[in-house]
């Protein structure tokens, strides 16, 4: 045998070493913080040193599967609230239904319960096959369960190793394994929202997090005893905030990566028992429940939008963004303003900017708006507020409302949120516009040449269409029409992504 073939079989060897091809499954004792491997050895501890016989005390009770899964849950919630259990443990002990929810997430001891069951006397062959059929039944759902896992822990290995492959300098590798597996353009949208930035971004937002948070807590009524649906929930903020307002069970879902943070936010905060957290798209995953209280089947937090446009001239910011590249350390660089009028700029706006009235061309009703409704045409217009040299492009922004009923009526397209929280106790409402505290959101800059009004103050009108982007429909394509008085149309589109 050569020496590069022992060689060869040598890295095999490590290679098997450092990838076995079977995960460890990790058994965790019922009483206090060992952890096994063999669930065999989690039983035995259990009654060498608690004195409790998990597989005779199934077998004394006569328990089928599911009052097992209660009985386990019970025990885990005995020791997480250092409860001693009750001296003779009886089916009525753990009959509530909440027992059927895991205290430890992924206890693997749910996972194997057939291997515990296998080992309790049935009175009866009724009651064997009964069992049998139960077990069968729950297996598979588990294994259905267990194989989601481990398609997102692949996803999540692959992540990593992309990270370290770049952080080593082995871009080629990384590039190999991205080209493998297939994205659409809404992986990227979801990505974005897996680091902490942007979370740190939005919580220090206090516009946007104060509105909800004051929003739940000056609500506890509508919230105490529901079940909430938490669509999209980064850090897990807002459904801490339901739970601690008094929400029977929060379901909070999200795509990213940053899941995971936020189920160790819920389990620090000591609120794992009430929030489930979900990886997937709110299309994909299957939720725990056939339906909830608030955001699917009731009430929508924040209820209403409006959307507003202005005209602005701004000839600062114009000089810094376009005017500069004619001129740098003085060189002509024009070739950098191409396509500088293509896309919005997101951005915040002095109030100054503002030249015209604003005009509120969309109201959503955020309880019964469709996807098709998002893409839409409207009409606008405005009168131009003060002398300009020039119009330099357009203002884009929204108001959110939030409203305690359902039942309670769209609020004017005109109505500021000064005026609509002055309504009823317990109404929330913010703007994203330049004349408000700034937000994370800011405002849709629509530049465009600079362009001379032939009239002093004149009004313009025009229309504003949304539609989706062909390569990315979670972008928008931005079309404004508008004519002043006595002039030709002028039309310009812009792409918001």
């Amino acid at each position: 045998m050569s020496v590069s073939t022992n060689s060869e079989i040598s890295d095999a060897a490590e290679w098997l070493d450092v990838e076995p091809d079977e995960e460890q499954i990790v058994f965790a004792s019922l009483f206090d913080t060992e952890t096994f491997s063999s669930i065999q050895d989690l039983l035995n501890h259990c009654k060498t040193h608690h004195a409790f016989d998990l597989v005779a005390t199934v077998n004394r009770l006569g328990l089928e599967f599911h009052d097992v899964i209660k009985l386990i849950n019970f025990i885990r919630d005995c020791t997480k609230e250092a409860k001693n259990l009750p001296p003779n443990i009886s089916a009525g002990d753990f009959a509530d239904d909440k027992y059927l929810k895991p205290v430890l997430e992924n206890d693997a001891l749910l996972f194997s319960l057939d291997e515990v069951l296998s080992e309790v006397t049935e009175g009866s062959e009724h009651a064997q096959s009964r069992q049998k059929l139960s077990c069968e039944s729950r297996k598979k759902e588990l294994e259905a369960e267990l194989a989601a896992v481990k398609e997102q822990f692949a996803s999540y290995r692959l992540a990593v190793e992309e990270t370290l492959d770049k952080r080593w300098g082995d871009e080629t590798e990384a590039g190999n394994r991205v080209c493998e597996k297939k994205k659409d353009s809404s992986d990227y949208y979801f990505e974005s929202y897996a680091y902490n930035d942007i979370h740190e971004t939005m919580l220090k937002d206090e516009v946007r997090t104060d509105a909800y948070r004051d929003f739940i807590y000056e609500n506890k009524q509508l919230f105490e005893g529901k079940i909430v649906l938490d669509i999209g929930c980064g850090t897990g903020i807002l459904s801490m905030f339901c739970a601690k307002a008094g929400a029977t069970q929060v379901i909070a879902v999200d795509k990213s990566d940053i899941i995971d943070k936020a189920r160790e936010n819920v389990f620090n905060n000591g609120l794992s028992s009430t929030i489930t957290c979900l990886r997937g798209a709110i299309e994909d995953v299957k939720l725990p429940v056939d339906q909830v209280d608030i955001i699917v089947k009731g009430l929508l937090v924040p209820s209403s939008a409006t959307i507003w446009v202005a005209p602005v001239q701004d000839s600062e910011y114009v000089t810094d963004t376009v005017s500069f590249w004619r001129d740098v350390y003085g060189f002509d660089m024009k070739a950098m303003q191409e396509c500088i009028y293509d896309e919005a700029k997101i951005l915040t706006m002095p109030p100054s900017a503002v030249c015209g009235e604003p005009y509120p061309f969309k109201v959503l009703d955020l309880h019964t708006v469709k996807p098709e409704d998002l893409f839409f045409t409207a009409s606008w217009e405005s009168q131009i507020t003060r002398d300009i040299d020039s119009l330099d492009g357009f203002l884009v922004w929204f108001d959110n409302f939030f409203a305690n009923s359902r039942t309670d009526k769209l609020p004017a397209p005109v109505t500021t949120p000064e005026n609509f929280v002055k309504q009823k106790s317990g109404y929330v409402a913010f703007t994203t516009g330049p004349f408000g505290k700034e937000t994370h959101w800011r405002q849709g800059l629509l530049l465009q040449p600079p362009t001379q009004l032939k009239a002093s103050k004149p009004k313009l009108a025009g229309r504003i269409v949304f539609s989706a982007l062909e390569e990315n429909a979670r972008a928008l394509d931005i079309q404004l029409t508008w004519t002043e008085e006595g002039q030709q149309e002028k039309a310009r589109v812009w792409k918001l992504k």
